[in-house]
C-alpha cells in the first residue's frame, strides 16, 4: 500500500474522534455555550469504554457507558455554568482537568492492555477500487459519523429545533421573550455534547486503538474545540476540518516510516501547528466571524 492509499483508506477512521466531538461542540456553541471540557470529556469516555470492553461488556455496552460518562460531567459543567452563572471558561477548564484526573485514577491498573477492536464494512465493488478503494471499508461507528455529521447538517438547515438553538444562541433574551426556555435548551445542548464526547473517547480507545495508555487522548479534544471555529459554526466545513486534521496525523507516520530527514517530533506536532496557523487566520477575518459566529458564546445568561 502507498502512503497515499494508506492516507485515504485511514483518514475517516483517524478524523472520528475529532468529527464526533466537534459535531457535539458546534450543538453547544450554536446554543450560545462555550465548553471547554471536552478534552477530559473524551479521556473519561475513553477510559471508561476501554474497561467495559476489556471486562467483557462489548463495545454497545462501552460506548453507551462512555456516552453516560460524558453526560455526567457535562452536568457538572452546567450545573455551574448555567445554574450558577459562573465563568463558562473557568468552568470548562476545570470540568476538563477533572475529567482527565479520573481517566488517570480508573484506568491506571489497565495501562499497556489490549483488546480486539471493531471488524470493517466494506461497500461491495467499491472497496476493491484502486487508490480510494479503502475510503469504503470502515467500521460501523465511522459510518454512523457520516450519518451523525448530515443529521445535524439538516437540523440546523430546515428543522425547527435547529432554528430555535441558533435563535438562543444569537439572542437569549428575545428568544426567552417569546416563550423559549432557554435554559432548558441550553442544558438539553450541553448534555448532547457530553455525549458525543464521551462516545469520540469511547471510539479512540476502543476501536481505533484499541489499548489504554494515559493521556492517549494527546489533545483531540482541543483541536476538535479548534474545529468549531476553523469551520467557522458550519457542519460541513467542520467535516472537511476533521478530515484534514485525520489526514495530518497520518501523513506524520507515512513521513516517518518513508525515512523522511524531518524530526519525528516536528511530524506528530504538525496538526497543532496547523490548527494555530489556521485559527489564526480565520480570528483575524472579523467580518467572517461576524455573518457566522455565534452573537452570545460564552456569555451567562439567566433572571
Amino acid at each position: 500500500m502507498s502512503g497515499i492509499e494508506f492516507i485515504l483508506a485511514g483518514m475517516l477512521a483517524a478524523a472520528t474522534p475529532f468529527l464526533l466531538a466537534a459535531l457535539g461542540e458546534l450543538v453547544v456553541e450554536r446554543a450560545g455555550v462555550l465548553n471547554l471540557g471536552l478534552e477530559g470529556m473524551m479521556a473519561l469516555g475513553a477510559a471508561i469504554g476501554f474497561i467495559v470492553v476489556y471486562e467483557g461488556g462489548g463495545h454497545v455496552a462501552a460506548f453507551l457507558a462512555a456516552g453516560l460518562v460524558g453526560v455526567g460531567l457535562a452536568l457538572v459543567f452546567a450545573g455551574l455554568a448555567l445554574g450558577l452563572r459562573a465563568n463558562q471558561v473557568a468552568v470548562g477548564l476545570a470540568v476538563g482537568i477533572l475529567g482527565q484526573g479520573l481517566s488517570s485514577l480508573v484506568g491506571n491498573s489497565y495501562e499497556s492492555l489490549t483488546i480486539t477492536g471493531l471488524p470493517k464494512l466494506a461497500f461491495p465493488g467499491l472497496s476493491d477500487l484502486p487508490v480510494v478503494g479503502g475510503m469504503f471499508s470502515q467500521d460501523i461507528i465511522v459510518w454512523l459519523s457520516l450519518i451523525a455529521t448530515a443529521a445535524i447538517w439538516a437540523m440546523f438547515r430546515y428543522s425547527r429545533l435547529g432554528l430555535i438553538l441558533r435563535a438562543i444562541g444569537e439572542n437569549p433574551a428575545a428568544a426567552r421573550a417569546i416563550g423559549y426556555r432557554v435554559t432548558a435548551l441550553r442544558l438539553g445542548a450541553v448534555v448532547f455534547g457530553g455525549a458525543m464526547a464521551g462516545f469520540a473517547g469511547a471510539y479512540a480507545a476502543t476501536v481505533y486503538t484499541p489499548l489504554w495508555a494515559d493521556g492517549m487522548i494527546a489533545g483531540r479534544g482541543w483541536i476538535a474545540l479548534a474545529l468549531v471555529v476553523f469551520g467557522i459554526w458550519l457542519t460541513g466545513r467542520i467535516f472537511f476540518g476533521a478530515l484534514l486534521f485525520g489526514a495530518l496525523s497520518l501523513a506524520s507516520l507515512v513521513a516517518q516510516t518513508e525515512g523522511w530527514a524531518v524530526p519525528s517530533q516536528l511530524l506528530s506536532s504538525l496538526p497543532y501547528i496547523v490548527t494555530i496557523v489556521v485559527l489564526g487566520i480565520i480570528t483575524s477575518n472579523k467580518r467572517l466571524l461576524k455573518v457566522n459566529g455565534v452573537a452570545s458564546l460564552g456569555e451567562p445568561f439567566g433572571p
